[in-house]
């Protein structure tokens, strides 16, 4: 089966959000933290099948392949980075976090206890947030104060807002281009 994909400014502005993140992560980390190459990759994979023992950080289950999922959500309403102590190991069905009656997303230790709540495991939740604080402690990854955290969503919300209208007039200086030169 084919799936459509359809690519809106909304998802440029997404997609450098993320990349600002990710620059922002490797600055606090004092290197790049690519996963799919060189020492990113081996530090991904020492997470994945070391710390948590090629299983879900959320439901515990050995799942192949696990994706990487970002515990402080990687996106401009949670401002999680794209760093070590910010990623785990994640099946699908628990890469999904639902959504709140204020429609934003529950935070990671909701999600945990819905997971481990729907499996009848409320047992495993103190031993499963424990092990994913560790990864946060064991990176180093930063606390950020409130004013680095208002910085970092001042500028990603510009950065999103920039990107969407700069989309968006090029989209206007096209059909003025089409109008005069191809018409």
């Amino acid at each position: 089966m084919i799936t459509a994909v359809y690519n809106t400014s909304s998802d440029s502005a997404n997609t450098a959000v993320r990349a600002f993140l990710t620059k922002v992560g490797e600055h606090y980390l004092g290197h790049s933290f690519n996963t799919a190459s060189g020492k990113g990759k081996a530090i991904w994979h020492s997470i994945r099948d070391d710390s948590f023992e090629a299983c879900c950080a959320y439901c515990g289950e050995q799942s192949h392949p696990l994706q990487i999922e970002h515990v402080l959500m990687f996106n401009r309403a949670e401002f999680g980075l794209h760093h070590p102590g910010n990623t785990v190991p994640c099946c699908k069905s628990c890469n999904k976090r639902e959504r709140l009656a204020d429609k934003t997303y529950c935070n990671w230790e909701q999600h945990l206890q819905k997971v481990c709540s729907s499996r009848d495991e409320a047992h495993q939740f103190n031993a499963r947030r424990q092990k994913i604080l560790e990864n946060f402690q064991r990176f180093n990854y930063p606390n950020l104060n409130q004013n680095e955290q208002h910085a970092i969503r001042v500028i990603a919300n510009s950065l999103y807002e920039n990107i969407k209208t700069e989309s968006e007039k090029s989209l206007d200086l096209y059909k003025q281009l089409d109008e005069a030169f191809v018409k």
